[in-house]
């Protein structure tokens, strides 16, 4: 098998930055064939409600049904789903919900309170945190299953207080995964749907005669999927538009080459578009990492998928030093970083911008796809520069408490009045002012 023809960089090269901007490249614009007809199901579903979903499912998942209600997955099925797996995935799988829900449990306790105070005047002023009444979650079911996603979408939600989680999986025909419903199971998940697409979106988006229209919707999906979650956006909230897979690893040269090539592999294997990095000052390193790349890639079951990864958006990249590996990480801006290193908390600092972090060598970045409890759907694209990983918060909203006393409309109405004046506010200035006590 020929050697993987992945990029080597070296940050000291004169042609860096062309080469590094060259690898970062990624159009998150979609097709407008896509565009065009993720927005005529959109229209279809809000007309015709469960008649356009069944068509849709019928058509593109060749899974034939009478009606809507008739795709629904109950809570008896989700049950025998659990018992049905075997008893090692069974105790995977309550281990891993085990500790994502005890993640989120933290998180709740530390983002997700009410609070208030009163101030020298007497005045009330605070937050009230409640959560989103419905949520939706879209589980992928095309290529692969994936109950991890069930998880890492469900038990925020269920943590945060969610009343109603409606989870809703394409099963091409008629082919349900019962790891995936064993997950719903396990992660309290309130109804299911056997639908999927753009028309599954619409349905949760819009609700129908059986499903019930949500306030959120959350989980990946394919472009079809991302094309309509952009569309349906501010008629219900989205968690984020996700683009292909990325994994950064920052390493000193002292992990074992086999390890980091096999963490690049990980990210690699979901799709031809996936991106994996490394990031080194060591250049015997990275030439030991590339030569276990080619041994260890014939024995990969996805080995196509992962040398068209590397070979069309991977790199090797050679630094200074790890203070410039830092500063190239930072620019990237990385969905999952790995700092393979002797220690990795004198770096941690300098690093500002990833959706999740993952320190020392013995943390592979599977171990946070799976069951370390941070959530998994994680920013992309960047896009880590300015949003966070999806968590409790995500199914929560703040309304703000405003309790003004009579001393402190005294206080409050002047100031209130003048600046509401000079934005030629006159009623927002005189409802302040008649509160006010005449002398």
């Amino acid at each position: 098998m020929p050697a993987v023809n992945i990029r080597h960089l070296a940050t000291s090269a004169a042609d860096f930055e062309r080469q590094f901007t060259q690898v970062l490249h990624w159009s998150a614009e979609t097709d407008d064939a896509i565009e065009q007809r993720a927005a005529d199901i959109l229209a279809d579903v809000r007309q015709r409600g469960d008649a356009a979903v069944l068509e849709y499912t019928a058509r593109y998942d060749s899974l034939q049904a009478e009606s809507v209600a008739a795709l629904e997955i109950g809570p008896d099925e989700l049950q025998r789903a659990l018992q049905r797996i075997t008893p090692a995935q069974r105790e995977a799988l309550q281990a891993a919900a085990a500790r994502v829900r005890r993640y989120h449990e933290h998180q709740l306790q530390a983002c997700g309170l009410s609070w208030q105070y009163r101030d020298e005047h007497g005045s009330l002023l605070g937050q009230k945190v409640t959560p989103v009444d419905r949520v939706g979650i879209y589980v992928p079911g095309g290529k692969a299953a994936y109950p991890s996603s069930v998880l890492m979408n469900a038990l925020p939600a269920h943590v945060a207080g969610v009343g109603e989680i409606i989870m809703v999986v394409p099963t091409p025909r008629g082919e349900k995964n019962p790891l995936v419903l064993a997950a719903a199971c396990v992660a309290g998940v309130t109804r299911a749907y056997t639908i999927g697409g753009a028309q599954a979106v619409g349905a949760l988006a819009y609700g129908t005669d059986t499903i019930p229209k949500v306030d959120k919707i959350t989980g990946p999906g394919n472009a079809y999927v991302a094309s309509a979650k952009r569309r349906v956006f501010g008629q219900v909230g989205i968690d984020m538009i996700a683009g292909p897979s990325e994994i950064l690893v920052l390493a000193d040269g002292s992990t074992a080459p086999d390890w980091v090539a096999m963490d690049l592999f990980s990210q690699a294997e979901h799709d031809e578009m996936a991106q994996s990095i490394l990031l080194c000052p060591d250049a015997g390193y990275i030439a030991a990492v590339h030569e276990a790349i080619d041994r260890l890639l014939p024995a990969m079951p996805r080995q196509a998928v992962i040398r068209a990864s590397l070979e069309g958006r991977g790199a090797l990249i050679h630094t200074r030093s790890m203070e410039e590996a830092c500063a190239i990480s930072n620019r990237i801006a990385p969905e999952h970083l790995e700092i393979s290193a002797t220690d990795p908390a004198r770096w941690e600092p300098l690093l500002r911008h990833a959706g999740a972090i993952f320190l020392g060598r013995y943390t592979s970045e599977s171990l946070g796809d799976y069951c370390a409890g941070p959530n998994h759907v994680l920013p992309t694209s960047g896009t880590a520069r300015f949003s966070s990983p999806l968590g409790v918060y995500d199914f929560q909203k703040r309304s703000s408490l405003i309790e003004v006393s009579e001393a402190g409309a005294q206080v409050l109405g002047p100031i209130a009045a003048e600046l509401a004046y000079g934005e030629g506010l006159q009623a927002h200035a005189q409802a302040a002012e008649l509160r006010l006590k005449r002398s």
